[in-house]
């Protein structure tokens, strides 16, 4: 999500979600994570408009994508809302099916939770978070941590270790 949240000048009332361009940049996860990201494409919705409380991205995941690796947030909340496919909502608690028109959220301090894509098919949902400060991330199945810095996340190993820079 962007650092500068103020309104830009030429920000549009209205777009067609699909003809926003992807982010430039994949993946905030250093390696070895980042790769794992590679069929996942975000398109940075709220940040176009200028919203500063909360983000919203039209995300694919091309079949066997995932969104993210398995985290919960400390102090931001999740909601997504499946447009298109049927990706695989993946918990700590096992796996729910869904499809388009289902929704799941995620409460800071919740279950760790992502989504898989399964099929053969591309998956389209929306993801909203709040932008809450001082919000970090906690990843169960592998080595990482995230706290968020001034609206940037900082990646260690959960050792506070850092990861090489690239």
């Amino acid at each position: 999500m962007s650092k500068d949240r103020s309104t830009p000048s030429d920000a549009p009332e209205a777009v067609v979600a699909r003809e926003v361009p992807p982010r430039v940049k994949p993946s905030v996860y250093p390696e070895p994570f980042a790769s794992r990201m590679a069929g996942r494409e975000k398109r940075p919705l709220g940040d176009l408009f200028g919203l500063g409380n909360f983000g919203v991205n039209l995300t694919r995941l091309a079949p066997g994508g995932e969104s993210a690796l398995m985290h919960r947030h400390s102090k931001q909340d999740e909601f997504v809302f499946i447009l298109e496919g049927t990706p695989t909502l993946v918990t700590e608690n096992g796996e729910t099916p869904l499809c388009p028109g289902m929704c799941a959220g995620f409460p800071a301090g919740g279950g760790a939770h992502h989504l898989v894509n399964r099929s053969d098919a591309d998956v389209f949902y929306l993801e909203v978070g709040d932008r809450t400060a001082g919000d970090t991330g906690e990843y169960p199945n592998d080595d990482i941590r995230a706290v968020s810095v001034d609206g940037a996340w900082v990646f260690t190993h959960k050792d506070g270790s850092p990861y090489p820079e690239k």
